[in-house]
């Protein structure tokens, strides 16, 4: 497995959850980390990312909840999930761009969040 995620579970609305994506030893230097989430009948949507520098970009509903943020040294990726209500439920991958090796592009298998009203 080459993208770990885990951090996923259940969670009342209001509640916060940490969601963490490691690369493994395969994936030798990252150049970007991004978190994506996909709910039943919908498309999988962007929510944010972070460059290996630390610069950070977020979906503008995002912004304000949702923090990302970056451990270079475990080749980690977190997002921070605060104030969650039920339309966050989804399943949340993470997605790496690879500087070693070039350009490849590696996708987690998903972690489940579900929030209860």
């Amino acid at each position: 497995v080459q993208l770990q995620a885990s951090g996923g579970g259940l969670v009342q609305a209001g509640g916060s959850l940490r969601l963490s994506c490691t690369a493994s030893e395969s994936i030798l230097s990252i150049n970007t980390m991004r978190w994506y989430r996909q709910a039943p009948g919908k498309l999988r949507e962007f929510l944010a990312g972070i460059t290996a520098g630390g610069q950070t970009n977020y979906e503008d509903s995002m912004k304000g909840r949702f923090t990302i943020s970056i451990d270079n040294a475990k080749k980690t990726v977190y997002l921070q999930m605060n104030a969650l209500k039920p339309e966050d439920t989804a399943t949340y991958y993470c997605r790496a761009q690879a500087l070693i090796p070039p350009g490849a592009v590696y996708w987690g298998k998903g972690t489940q969040v579900t929030v209860s009203s």
